[in-house]
């Protein structure tokens, strides 16, 4: 069994997170259009939180299907997204579930896209999260993983939000193909992020994602973009792979 099981029923500093990154819709539109260009036709979020991403998705028609371990957060998505046209449907999933083609035998081969935003590192066996990823799709899908990137940048954000480790694009990659994807695209994102992360979190130490920093972030976006575009995505706080189930 792993930790993944013995989760906190009630994520505070997760959903202090999750808040604070949901006062800033133009961080999530900039990282909804970097991940969902492959992901069409019916698609599965693992871990979709308070909807922050989902809801892009939403509201560009996407047929999703929405997931995610904790039953606080299934509850804050049925109360504000059940009534999207859209919806396939919101539904607990542990990703690492011991009898996970079992429990979930009426999900495998059944999406066209699958995609987790900042879980993976939440889960002490990656690899068997990768593997399961991939039981979820067609032949063909689509598999978007963002993971918080570079070990150096490790610290008390890191921590007090349960995370076991930060990746690379070849660490991730590596993980990708280890379940026989085949990579279509690889990149860094947001480096303007770094700052932020490294001040609030390695310096002032602190376990919760200010908000007020959001807030002044959220209106920066227009520039951070370019500042990603101009540095050709070699560098950012996140990593994101994106590979095809063969």
């Amino acid at each position: 069994m792993t930790k993944q099981h013995s989760f906190k029923e009630l994520d505070i500093e997760g959903l202090e997170a999750l808040e604070a990154i949901s006062v800033a819709p133009q961080f999530n539109e900039w990282m909804y259009q970097t991940i969902s260009s492959n992901l069409n036709g019916k698609i599965l979020e693992i871990g979709s939180g308070i909807g922050n991403i989902s809801n892009c998705f939403l509201e560009d028609n996407h047929s999703i299907l929405l997931t995610d371990i904790r039953k606080n957060y299934l509850n804050y998505l049925k109360a504000n997204l059940e009534s999207k046209d859209t919806l396939l449907g919101i539904r607990q999933l542990d990703l690492v579930h011991p009898k996970f083609e079992i429990i979930y035998k009426d999900l495998l081969g059944q999406f066209d896209g699958v995609f987790a935003l900042n879980v993976v590192e939440h889960i002490e066996d990656d690899s068997l999260a990768i593997a399961n990823c991939y039981k979820l799709l067609k032949k063909g899908g689509s598999l978007v993983i963002l993971v918080p990137a570079y070990q150096w940048l490790f610290n008390s954000f890191d921590i007090g939000l349960e995370h076991y480790r930060r990746y690379t694009k070849k660490s991730l990659t590596k993980l990708f193909k280890k379940s026989k994807f085949s990579i279509n695209h690889t990149q860094y994102f947001n480096f303007a992020g770094i700052l932020g992360w490294l001040v609030s979190g390695t310096i002032l130490k602190k376990k919760i994602i200010p908000k007020g920093q959001m807030i002044l972030y959220n209106t920066l976006v227009p520039i951070f973009k370019i500042v990603d575009k101009l540095l050709l995505n070699k560098i950012g706080l996140s990593v994101i792979v994106e590979g095809t189930k063969q």
